[in-house]
């Protein structure tokens, strides 16, 4: 296990979301001062505010990629196009060995939208919750991208 998979996977045993445990294990490579960095993706666990929509673990792969490798120009479709397949990758490579990004999906939850008051993080709570697996999986993913784009020189 990486130095950043055991950093976020520290941070969400400490109660940080899965989003931000992902994002805030990369604040040096993305520049981020580390309560900014929470800031902006407390919004995206539970799969954006417990809705169980996109797995708030991938959105901050997302996020990383944006700051890492994203573009500027609203005009070069050529650049979009590399930087979504980008993303499209990374999910794919999550959704390998999941089937899905979708946060209800991995939780075997029925209902789409879930109560806007989080979960009490109990032992218990870790012991049942499959959330640091995908969290140290994104992980993984993101670093990986990172390794390579270092390797070519991106």
């Amino acid at each position: 296990m990486s130095n950043k998979e055991k950093r976020a996977r520290e941070l969400f045993r400490s109660g940080y979301n899965c989003a931000q445990s992902v994002f805030c294990a990369f604040c040096e490579e993305t520049g981020m001062k580390f309560e900014d960095a929470l800031k902006l993706s407390s919004s995206f666990g539970g799969g954006m505010g417990r809705l169980r929509e996109v797995c708030g673990a991938v959105s901050a792969m997302f996020m990383i990629a944006g700051i890492l490798y994203g573009y500027t120009s609203p005009n070069n479709d050529e650049i979009k196009g590399q930087h979504y397949k980008r993303i499209q990758d990374l999910a794919e490579k999550f959704k390998e060995k999941y089937d899905t990004i979708i946060c209800r999906e991995l939780l075997g939850l029925e209902e789409k939208q879930d109560s806007p008051i989080p979960t009490k993080r109990t032992p218990e709570y870790y012991e049942i919750r499959p959330c640091e697996n995908f969290i140290g999986y994104a992980t993984q993913i993101i670093e990986e991208l990172i390794e390579l784009n270092k390797k070519s020189g991106s």
